[in-house]
């Protein structure tokens, strides 16, 4: 079976500066990969790639065989590509429900005149968009929040509501920017149970920057690692453990000599926080 996101040899320059230099990776349908890096390794443009809001200088990003650089960046969603930020991205003056309900914008079809009546289409729409968000709701335990305010949530709640809105637009791949950061050990752990679920049950692929690499060791099948742009490593959470290039990438020079044990064990990795 062929993945369903596939890079190729992707690149990125700003007036000269290389911030992805010849990037190819590959996601598999079902499957939870990560990325990670040390800071200004290149993720979170990457992923600005991967969603449209930047165009490649140069290679290629292909979706469940779609060359997505036919795409315009709006349509994106519509792809099948959902995404959560590094930074908080909600409407702080709607309600949960309110929030919800952006996410599956881009499944409403009903056009004008049906949308200003209410009739028809447009009211079946609104009500299969409903009963979407409820289930939603349920599905991240968030029933005692669905009606207040997201401003006035705790930044754990907020986080889970942006999440939320990423899956109400029922994308085939889900990007995941630093989803647990800033949060406590209890919110963390259900974040990442959450994301299992959402592999699990809807059969979406995630790919995910984090710098937890407790949760990035747990939960990945695959892990990517970039450094100053390039990709510099692949494999399973395991064989990451045991590369000394991802050791060097975060100790410098001398960095698989530094504890080559503590950074097989995976605790080097985890005590930096990628």
């Amino acid at each position: 079976m062929s993945p369903l996101l596939v890079t190729e040899q992707v690149s990125k320059t700003f007036r000269g500066l290389i911030a992805v230099s010849e990037v190819s990776l590959t996601v598999g349908r079902g499957e939870i990969c990560s990325v990670i890096g040390p800071n200004g390794a290149g993720k979170t443009t990457l992923f600005n790639l991967i969603s449209g809001v930047l165009k490649p200088t140069a290679g290629r990003i292909v979706l469940d065989g779609a060359d997505m650089g036919k795409v315009p960046a709006w349509k994106f969603v519509n792809s099948g590509i959902g995404r959560t930020f590094q930074n908080l991205a909600l409407f702080r003056h709607g309600t949960v429900v309110e929030n919800l309900l952006v996410g599956l914008h881009a499944q409403l079809r009903s056009g004008v005149i049906s949308c200003a009546a209410f009739f028809g289409r447009t009211r079946r729409e609104e009500l299969a968009a409903r009963e979407a968000v409820e289930e939603i709701i349920e599905f991240l335990e968030i029933e005692d929040i669905r009606d207040k305010v997201v401003g006035t949530l705790s930044y754990g709640q907020q986080k889970r509501v942006e999440l939320g809105r990423a899956l109400a637009s029922k994308p085939k791949l889900l990007l995941l920017d630093e989803m647990v950061s800033g949060m406590n050990q209890e919110e963390t752990e259900d974040i990442a149970r959450f994301v299992m679920d959402i592999r699990d049950e809807y059969g979406t692929s995630v790919l995910m920057i984090e710098h937890n690499m407790r949760i990035v060791m747990d939960i990945s099948d695959r892990i990517h690692v970039l450094n100053f742009g390039k990709k510099i490593a692949e494999g399973t959470p395991e064989e990451i453990e045991h590369n000394p290039a991802v050791a060097e990438a975060y100790f410098g020079a001398k960095g698989s000599d530094v504890s080559a044990k503590t950074v097989q064990s995976g605790e080097a990795l985890v005590n930096v926080g990628c």
